[in-house]
């Protein structure tokens, strides 16, 4: 393992997206050294994982998320405390916030709705990116229609005036993704809420509305 994980630091030693390194490079270089790895148990891969976490650099932090996601079929009920654990102490912004989110520890909650209820709590964390992964961890399961037994309305309810225009977006994006699988729901919503709900969260959840929805809810 140390010798996979010692080679992923050397592919990108001297490699920046300052200098044309991308998400998608990344990826593909992480499907090879995956499947170089000899052990593909969930505790063996988490272990690696953290190694490339602790490293704190991007590229390392993009192939932890995806190996984590590459083990979905072997989630347990440990998982879930590990992957909190990570979101806490490793991710840092937006953008690993959501990498994380969309994929491995979104899938993790559709395979285990009542994990929700833990969802719930993050709303209330003093870090940005916790609250905003709050939101942002339901689109995967709403994608994949596996959230029945989740209310993505709390979500918005308690982030609906968040001090942190990430975290506005990001409750955002998410009602923009309900949207197109409950439209009407989030119609309501958008129009009960529309006087309280800040501009920037507002617009992105409107966004997939046809023009004559999105004028009425525009109107006044």
């Amino acid at each position: 393992m140390n010798n996979i994980i010692s080679e992923a630091k050397n592919y990108f030693e001297n490699s920046s997206k300052e200098n044309g390194l991308t998400t998608g490079k990344i990826r593909s270089i992480s499907a090879s050294l995956y499947r170089a790895l000899d052990d593909k148990s969930i505790d063996n891969v988490l272990t690696a994982c953290e190694h490339l976490l602790d490293e704190r650099q991007w590229a390392l932090s993009v192939i932890a998320y995806d190996w984590a996601y590459r083990i979905r079929k072997q989630y347990n009920n440990k998982t879930f405390s590990v992957f909190e654990s990570w979101l806490k102490k490793y991710v840092t912004g937006w953008g690993d916030c959501d990498d994380f989110c969309t994929h491995a520890f979104g899938e993790l909650l559709s395979q285990n709705n009542e994990l929700f209820t833990h969802v719930l709590k993050w709303t209330e964390h003093s870090d940005f990116f916790v609250r905003r992964a709050s939101a942002v961890i339901l689109i995967y399961p709403i994608k994949h229609d596996k959230y029945k037994n989740i209310n993505p309305f709390l979500i918005s309810d308690a982030l609906m005036n968040d001090n942190h225009h990430l975290v506005l977006k990001g409750y955002g994006w998410m009602l923009k993704i309900l949207s197109q699988v409950e439209p009407n729901n989030v119609y309501e919503y958008l129009l009960e809420n529309k006087s309280t709900m800040p501009r920037i969260s507002f617009r992105y959840a409107l966004e997939k509305f046809d023009k004559e929805l999105k004028s009425r809810l525009m109107e006044g």
